[in-house]
């Protein structure tokens, strides 16, 4: 017995079964055809992820990216004990609430703030000129940093003179002015703050840069002027150390 021939179903049909059956295929859970669509964004590879930031600065990173006798003038030694007029005269009271707030930062050698991490220190004498000097690396908060820079370069509109008591050396006449720094950084701002007493002039030189999320921090001081070259030549020494010190990290990692 012959089977009737097979019925050809029309074009038209085929195709809406083909609809049908990829719905079907595709529907999720509620029954509800999804509608799958490849962009051509999808279709390329995902871009790599971005570089992370450098890690914190570390206590050993600090210590590394400090500047050494070697680094100095001929003239400064490592340090033999706290200079005699830290106490004698930046240990001092005023009335002026900003003026106070430089007086207590000059004394803790803290023009930024106590870091938000490491800090390394080294410290260099020239006994000639009773002089001292404090070279700082520390870890602080890029917009503590800044801030903390914006009010240093105020005080020499808001603490341009005042006076001081002092513990030791009596009243001080205090003069505070900008001091030009090298273009390093991301950020930085000097000052030059002069005691004047009735037995002698003492001279600070304030420097900080910003550079990234770290600091560093120069304060040069003597009985009459700092040499003049030390924050010149010192701050782009210290600042091409401490990218160095963060650059080989990133190797390393």
């Amino acid at each position: 017995m012959l089977r009737p021939p097979a019925r050809v179903l029309p074009v038209s049909v085929l195709a809406a079964l083909a609809l049908l059956t990829a719905a079907a295929c595709t529907s999720g859970r509620s029954g509800r055809a999804v509608e799958t669509v490849t962009s051509p964004s999808a279709a390329r590879p995902a871009a790599p992820a971005s570089v992370p930031p450098s890690a914190a600065l570390t206590q050993e990173q600090a210590q590394e990216a400090l500047l050494t006798e070697a680094d100095l003038d001929p003239v400064w030694a490592p340090t033999q004990e706290v200079a005699t007029w830290r106490d004698g005269v930046l240990k001092a009271r005023t009335e002026v609430p900003d003026c106070q707030r430089l007086l207590d930062a000059l004394y803790a050698d803290e023009p930024l703030g106590a870091p938000s991490g490491a800090r390394a220190v080294a410290a260099f004498d020239d006994g000639d000129d009773e002089a001292q000097l404090r070279y700082q690396v520390l870890a602080v908060r890029a917009p503590d940093a800044d801030r903390a820079l914006a009010w240093l370069g105020s005080l020499p509109q808001t603490c341009p003179g005042f006076t001081a008591t002092t513990t030791r050396s009596g009243v001080q006449d205090v003069r505070v002015t900008g001091l030009a720094l090298p273009d390093v950084g991301d950020a930085r701002q000097g000052l030059r703050v002069t005691f004047t007493g009735d037995s002698a002039t003492l001279t600070l030189d304030v420097a900080a840069v910003r550079i990234g999320d770290d600091a560093i921090t120069l304060t040069t001081g003597a009985l009459g002027t700092p040499p003049e070259n030390t924050v010149t030549e010192s701050l782009p020494l210290g600042t091409d150390r401490l990218t160095a010190v963060h650059h080989q990290e990133r190797v390393q990692a």
